[in-house]
């Protein structure tokens, strides 16, 4: 007969055996009560019904969705939306790439994302706003290190106009009557309400658009669009309702559509554009 005592292993492994049996008995599936589980089936598809009819006008552009198109050697660009006053595109230049002077058609408004844009003698970085009003001349533009960019207001994609435009800035009629708004001057902000602040950066009688900041937390208790409202993610995350938009995404609500609860958590920076509240 073998009298010598078990190992500490030998133990430690019959130990674990017998609270992995233990552990096992006690996760066991509950079979759920019928009802309870119909209830809560109904529940969620109601939510999903909810969520699916609130977004169902909202038209969301992510990341990796929508067609690039090569504008000419170097850039491309990728539609967003066209409305009445042109179009809202994202546009990509390779290092060294540029674009010949030319004439604006609407008011166009255009935001650095990454990189950099040199317009004339002017340098724009990220997150760097510039505005050219309708029929003013725009020097040629061109990105050093390569740069991605939103434009609002835009001829791309719309082959007569942007011969016009083409051909308007051969013309020395008018000058440059742009405005740039740096985002290194940290002023002009205004705090709607706890963790919300927006900055002001053109209007006229039925448009504004603003730059908003969300602190991580923020919240913006749900509204309507009086008027088509466009929305740019520049930095971090935000929930529209249900959806989660990244930066570089994109959203229109048209007029008369909702938004759910505006939320961040890790805090976010956009770009919107919409009816302007008096």
């Amino acid at each position: 007969m073998n009298n010598r005592p078990e190992s500490l292993n030998d133990c430690h492994e019959t130990d674990q055996v017998d609270l992995n049996r233990f552990l096992l008995a006690g996760l066991a599936p509950i079979a759920p009560n019928p009802k309870q589980q119909a209830t809560l089936r109904i529940g969620i598809m109601e939510r999903v019904a909810q969520s699916i009819a609130e977004r169902a006008d909202l038209l969301t552009v992510r990341l990796k969705s929508g067609v690039w198109q090569t504008l000419k050697s170097g850039i491309r660009f990728k539609p967003l939306w066209t409305g009445t006053q042109g179009s809202s595109v994202l546009i990509e230049f390779a290092a060294g790439a540029s674009l010949p002077a030319h004439r604006h058609s609407w008011v166009e408004e255009g935001i650095v994302l990454r990189g950099d844009l040199e317009i004339g003698e002017l340098t724009l970085g990220p997150l760097d706003y510039h505005i050219s009003p309708i029929g003013s001349r725009h020097a040629s533009i061109r990105s050093r290190q390569g740069a991605l960019a939103f434009l609002r207001g835009t001829s791309l994609g719309k082959k007569p106009p942007i011969l016009r435009e083409l051909v308007g800035g051969v013309l020395p009629l008018g000058g440059d009557s742009s405005r740039t708004i740096f985002a290194h001057k940290n002023d002009n902000w205004i705090e709607l309400l706890e963790g919300v602040f927006k900055k002001d950066l053109w209007s006229d009688e039925n448009w504004v658009s603003r730059i908003y900041r969300l602190e991580p937390g923020a919240l913006v208790p749900g509204h309507s669009h009086l008027l088509d409202e466009e929305c740019m993610m520049l930095q971090g995350e935000v929930f529209l309702g249900d959806i989660l938009l990244r930066a570089g995404e994109y959203q229109l609500a048209p007029a008369g559509s909702l938004h759910g609860d505006v939320y961040s958590d890790v805090g976010a920076t956009l770009f919107v554009r919409g009816a302007r509240d008096y």
